[in-house]
């Protein structure tokens, strides 16, 4: 009996556990649902404003805005490495965590490489073993655009001071609820575009394209930034969803099993008491 009684507890604490990680799924499907809209919307604009922006910068017979787009010889490099502040979403936490190690290893081995962390889980395991210069947990407590523009305004700030040359955000793109594909993207230096075809574009600017650039290239890079850290959210709601998903699934096979095994040991014991008792009385008949 007394195995019975621990098959029953622990069909109790599976199906408390079931509860719980239904609730998170449900939680996570509707956020993701205005994270995912949200991200859809801006990608767009992001999109073309940077294809605008490196047009620009490629036909300018000027210096503006080539404090943001000279290429300097690579000694130094801050990573901009987007995490969660949560746990129970998978793999998506250390599939960012594996590619910043992976870029760090394979890319900037002769580099000397800085962390900025935007998240909690990723600042706990790359902390112990590279350079966090600061972490940015709370900007996920209200994430807005004012907000996210605070942290490229400082990443502009590091790269025109020359402590660095090339500054690198790394994040989990959001494709679906099952899917998220890590993504490492050049923040600055501003990337000059890769076809001469696209800097003859038909534009008709005013004021002068000097004065756009210099309005638009900071926009622009706050634009990249909150778009990144926007992806990042949208996927790991979804990441959270699919775990928790998955393991409802589990826990319901688990509980059917330990259903099955409990019934079948209970109908052993009522077995075992009918034959005692039957042996009982046929020696009391002899």
């Amino acid at each position: 009996m007394a195995n019975l009684k621990e098959i029953r507890n622990r069909i109790t604490s599976i199906k408390s556990t079931m509860q719980i990680t239904s609730a998170m799924k449900m939680v996570s499907a509707a956020k993701l649902k205005k994270a995912q809209d949200a991200i859809t919307a801006m990608r767009p604009y992001s999109s073309k404003l940077t294809e605008l922006l490196q047009s620009l910068s490629a036909t300018l017979d000027s210096d503006a805005g080539s404090v943001y787009s000279t290429q300097r010889e690579v000694n130094k490099v801050l990573l901009v490495s987007i995490t969660s502040n949560r746990g129970l979403c998978g793999g998506f936490n250390s599939s960012i965590v594996k590619e910043t190690v992976k870029t760090i290893n394979e890319k900037y081995n002769s580099a000397t490489v800085d962390l900025l962390t935007i998240g909690k889980k990723g600042n706990d395991i790359l902390s112990k073993e590279y350079t966090v210069i600061e972490n940015r947990n709370d900007i996920f407590d209200d994430l807005t655009f004012d907000n996210v523009a605070q942290i490229a305004e400082q990443l502009m700030d590091l790269y025109v001071a020359g402590s660095y040359d090339k500054i690198e955000i790394i994040y989990n793109r959001f494709k679906n609820a099952a899917t998220q594909i890590p993504q490492v993207e050049q923040f600055l230096p501003i990337q000059p575009i890769e076809s001469d075809a696209d800097v003859n574009l038909d534009y008709i600017f005013e004021p002068s394209k000097e004065e756009i650039v210099l309005e638009l290239i900071p926009k622009s890079l706050k634009t990249q930034l909150y778009k990144s850290i926007r992806d990042s959210f949208a996927a790991e709601h979804g990441a959270r969803m699919t775990a928790m998903h998955k393991a409802t699934d589990n826990a319901t096979e688990l509980r059917d099993e330990l259903l099955l095994t409990y019934n079948k040991a209970r109908q052993a014991a009522i077995t075992n008491e009918i034959l005692e008792i039957v042996g009982g009385a046929e020696a009391l008949n002899n």
